[in-house]
């Protein structure tokens, strides 16, 4: 996908989340449509790690621009899969036990500390449990077959690394669905508008990923911003066990600021980077 064509499609998918969102405003009124806007922004914040994710398992595992888009598309359509059932299963766990919004305020917190002071976790594919797994059952290939997940050779059906890329990505999103889905639930607890507001930030995931990879080096200071945020919804959480409510339009203005913050200093500091004078060796060419 082109630069243009990454861009056009991204900002298309913004559009209908927004046309979606005011469809909210008209039928469920303000406070619906305050808390869609919000979890939306929050799990495209999200989105923007998981990009970088992706983009660090197609380099490592050499996988060419044609091919990427086919392991995309199987990966969001797992994601939402995967996101449906973990807010079906959140929202009775929730309706249940109250309780516990104040364990996932609780893991929130403790994931966003990790991803502003931590340091970037290494990917180790060979150390996937579901990839093991999965080879256990399955003979995987050395090379890429084209666009090809399986290929038979000799008679025996084969996995190609293409597969595992879709294998990896899936498991890695299921981490992030760990973290996405409790920090919706700060905002509320309609999984109407959880799933929805989730599902329309995936949607965009695609075209997301080629734009961002094409200036990726210009949001260095996304990472932590994604942290804060989850700092701050955790944070919100936790409140209600003083009975303090933090309003849905603080917690918004906040999330944005925040997010605004982190891009405007990455574009800063790549720009910086990319106007420091390019100093030669001594004894080298002029």
């Amino acid at each position: 996908m082109t630069f243009k064509k990454a861009l056009f499609w991204t900002a298309f998918w913004v559009a209908v989340a927004l046309i979606f969102n005011a469809g909210v405003l008209y039928f469920e009124g303000h406070q619906k449509a305050l808390e869609f806007f919000t979890g939306y922004i929050i799990e495209l914040s999200l989105s923007m790690d998981n990009v970088f994710l992706f983009l660090m398992i197609f380099t490592m595992f050499g996988i060419k621009a044609e091919y990427q888009r086919r392991a995309l598309n199987y990966g969001i359509i797992g994601a939402i899969i995967m996101r449906l059932i973990f807010i079906l299963l959140g929202v009775s766990i929730i309706t249940r036990f109250e309780w516990v919004l104040y364990i996932f305020g609780g893991i929130l917190i403790i994931t966003a500390l990790k991803i502003i002071f931590g340091k970037e976790e290494e990917i180790h594919p060979e150390d996937n449990k579901l990839v093991i797994l999965f080879k256990k059952f399955f003979p995987v290939t050395t090379e890429l077959y084209g666009d090809k997940f399986f290929v038979r050779l000799n008679g025996i059906l084969h996995a190609t690394p293409l597969f595992i890329v879709v294998l990896v990505i899936e498991s890695s999103d299921l981490l992030f669905a760990i973290d996405s889905i409790p920090a919706i639930f700060a905002v509320t607890t309609d999984p109407f508008i959880i799933y929805t507001s989730n599902i329309l930030a995936i949607l965009g995931l695609r075209s997301l990923y080629f734009f961002m990879e094409r200036i990726q080096q210009a949001f260095v200071f996304i990472k932590q911003g994604v942290g804060v945020i989850l700092f701050i919804t955790g944070v919100k959480m936790l409140l209600l066990i003083f009975h303090i409510k933090v309003p849905i339009l603080v917690a918004l203005s906040l999330i944005v600021g925040v997010l605004v913050i982190s891009i405007i200093l990455s574009l800063l500091v790549g720009k910086r980077g990319r106007s420091r004078p390019i100093v030669q060796e001594k004894g080298g060419n002029n």
